[in-house]
């Protein structure tokens, strides 16, 4: 049986715990024991030790049920800061940042984000519509797509 990855198990939940990025992990572990680790597997660990999962999700910002191919999409990536935000969570280096970025460009240039599974690209801004509530980050969809499965 090949040695195990995991030196210090406490060590790694305490990390978990404490919000560092799987990333973070996988480099203090090739600085620490010069032994080289996955953020799948950091995952894999958090899940067979019981540690609820980091992710937050917020269906008013992510209505839609996101295709695979979308899944990495930059609207998609500052939709799920802005839930960690709003859920009391800490972004994590430059990310605060760019989700204020973000935010400001849709407000300057008056658009919301739309998405259609069904497009190559998936994720696109929109011109803001009266029907958008003030403030609104995206175009909610409607009842009868959603009701078909489309969103």
């Amino acid at each position: 049986m090949p040695p195990r990855k995991i030196q210090d198990e406490q060590e790694a939940i305490r990390w978990i715990e404490e919000g560092k990025t799987y990333a973070w992990i996988v480099e203090k572990y090739r600085e620490k024991y010069g032994i080289e680790t996955t953020v799948p597997m950091w995952s894999t660990f958090r899940r067979r030790r019981g540690i609820e999962p980091r992710v937050v999700r917020d269906t008013d910002l992510i209505p839609w049920r996101v295709s695979k191919d979308h899944m990495l999409a930059y609207p998609l990536v500052m939709l799920r800061a802005e839930a960690r935000l709003r859920a009391g969570e800490e972004l994590q280096g430059r990310a605060a940042s760019k989700l204020a970025n973000w935010k400001k460009m849709l407000e300057e240039n008056g658009q919301v984000v739309y998405y259609d599974r069904d497009t190559a690209d998936g994720f696109f801004y929109v011109p803001r519509e009266d029907t958008d509530p003030d403030g609104a980050l995206i175009r909610r969809p409607t009842r009868d797509r959603r009701a078909k499965g489309e969103d």
